[in-house]
Parts: structure tokens; sequence; C-alpha cells
């Protein structure tokens, strides 16, 4: 039997219970937390963090993606570098939205996984 994770974000499953996720969906669920926690947001790791959700106000242009594809890569090597390894970040500008395409495997089990991101955090 695999081993349950708590869901993210945080609810109560169709069961009344706390809403559970399988490992593979709780690596989805930290990829995501980094994406859109911003640097300054936790108090115990300042630094923690991408800071996508600062940039819903600003210009959005292709080098603006160019820019956030460097800087997803870095923060997720720099906090889940043990967890994951990022075969690739793809960052597309389609009208007034930002879409992040993830490709990485899981450490643990070798698996490739291939996630897609949004400002809403939306898969």
């Amino acid at each position: 039997m695999s081993r349950m994770n708590l869901d993210f974000p945080f609810r109560i499953g169709r069961t009344g219970r706390t809403a559970l996720t399988d490992p593979d969906g709780h690596v989805r669920d930290m990829v995501e937390q980094v994406l859109f926690t911003s640097p300054g947001e936790r108090v115990n790791r300042p630094d923690f963090g991408c800071g996508l959700l600062g940039l819903v106000f600003e210009p959005n242009s292709p080098e603006v993606a160019a820019a956030l594809q460097v800087t997803v890569q870095g923060a997720l090597h720099r906090w889940l570098g043990d967890v994951i390894a990022v075969r690739s970040v793809d960052v597309a500008v389609e009208e007034t939205t930002l879409r992040f395409r993830i490709s990485y495997s899981v450490l643990a089990t070798g698996r490739v996984r291939t996630d897609t991101f949004d400002g809403g955090g939306a898969r």
C-alpha cells in the first residue's frame, strides 16, 4: 500500500476527513508551493519560494517569460533538488496569462511527470 500525504491546499475530502493525495500528487503539490509562495511569506524560511504571484500586475512579455524560466528552474532546484530532477521549464505567454509547463522526474521512483501551472496554480 502506498503512503498517502495531506493534499494541498488543505481541505476536507469526500469522506469528511482531511483530504489525502498519493506520493505523485504530493510532489506536484510541493512544486506548486515553491512556485506560488512569495519570499518573505514563511516565517522560518523567509527566502523560500519563487514569488510568481508578485508578477500578477507586471507587463507580460517574452523577455519576462525568459527571465521567469531561469528563476523557476533555480527555485525548484534549490528547494526540491533532493526530491525531483527538473528536465525542462517552458514558460508561455498567452495574452494576460503566464503558463508554466514543468517536466521533472521524481527521484524516489524515477517517474517522469509534466505538470502545467498558471497564475492561479490551476492544473
